[in-house]
């Protein structure tokens, strides 16, 4: 009886502890604004991966007065797309240190998508572009949007 009672406390212990990491975890959830206060990105969660879409930018409208599309885009069929509501983070994965990587960084002002992390500090959020290795990138650190 002992036994039995207590391999389900470390079973319930466990599945707490991961309950936990999963809160944790989302604490990336919701809106980011960049350093230069042009655009805001909505991060949010599909299955067990992380994404964010341009939700907000200051200027929407190109100099026509039309919505601002993904011009740069290297795939001209894409090329008429808004960049409101884009998905520019993709797949992220969320490891036990409030950091997120395995994802992907689209850039709509070059057209180019690279490589990469996200590091979650508070009200702090530095994303890190980057192509092969972490070392040859940039991060700019975005904050939370109240």
């Amino acid at each position: 009886m002992l036994k039995k009672s207590g391999i389900l406390l470390l079973l319930c212990s466990l599945f707490m502890l991961k309950a936990t990491y999963a809160q944790r975890a989302d604490d990336i959830l919701g809106k980011w604004i960049n350093p230069s206060g042009e655009g805001q990105i909505l991060i949010y969660k599909k299955g067990n991966l992380y994404f964010g879409k341009l939700a907000w930018i200051k200027v929407p409208n190109d100099e026509t007065g039309k919505p601002k599309t993904d011009i740069k885009n290297p795939n001209a069929s894409l090329r008429s797309r808004p960049i409101l509501n884009l998905e520019i983070l993709k797949s992220f994965k969320a490891d036990n240190d409030n950091t997120y990587e395995d994802g992907t960084i689209y850039d709509p002002k070059s057209g180019k998508t690279y490589s990469c992390k996200m590091t979650l500090n508070g009200n702090q959020l530095k994303i890190r572009g980057y192509i092969g290795v972490s070392l040859l990138g940039r991060t700019e650190v975005f904050t939370r949007v109240k």
